[in-house]
């Protein structure tokens, strides 16, 4: 068992489907996951007015004040950072800060689409001894060819997911639906989690 602090990504709240699902699949293995809603998106929800994300200070500020309620009463239980796509960005920035197992990243924005070199590498970069980021082979946000060219930290493990965009859905040609699309983004993440808690 292990907390999971699960941060969203700039244009869906915590109670996204992608968000919703992950979360439910994951305590279904038996973790406690805590998802949250960033500065921003509690006055979108407020205003119902769409408006951009705060600026790093205030995410990063967010994040481990959301890490810190979350571990209340379970200082003993493994503590993992994760966030989808600018989420993940934060929970790789914020890592060392709260002494994360490991930072996990679904679709990490590795640049924004079409502009490769105004890269992100270097938020990638912290001292846990693990971190984790599963990636679709159709992500505008990261192409494999790309990041493969790229010296990516030596703590980071990335896995592909086949045909999967930046939300990690995957086409009506995979035969899957895409509950069962992310229950197996969920079992990648488990697997981390385990070998990685020991």
């Amino acid at each position: 068992m292990a907390i999971i602090v699960f941060a969203h990504g700039a244009g869906a709240g915590p109670e996204s489907e992608f968000m919703c699902s992950i979360s439910t699949f994951l305590e279904q293995k038996g973790h406690k996951v805590h998802r949250f809603a960033f500065p921003y998106w509690q006055i979108i929800e407020q205003s119902g007015k769409k408006r951009p994300p705060d600026k790093r200070n205030v995410l990063d500020a967010a994040f481990i004040e959301q890490v810190r309620i979350a571990q209340q009463g379970a200082d003993d239980i493994p503590l993992f950072v994760m966030g989808k796509s600018m989420g993940a960005r934060v929970a790789f920035r914020c890592a060392d800060a709260v002494d994360a197992k490991a930072a996990i990243g679904l679709g990490f924005p590795f640049y924004p689409p079409g502009k490769p070199e105004k890269h992100r590498l270097d938020e990638l970069a912290n001292q846990r001894p693990n971190n984790f980021i599963l990636q679709g082979t159709r992500d505008s946000f990261g192409k494999p060819d790309w990041v493969a060219a790229q010296q990516l930290p030596a703590n980071l493990q990335l896995e592909w997911f086949t045909d999967g965009d930046h939300d990690l859905r995957l086409p009506k040609r995979s035969g899957l639906s895409q509950a069962e699309a992310w229950q197996l983004v969920a079992r990648s993440i488990d697997r981390f989690v385990g070998k990685v808690s020991g």
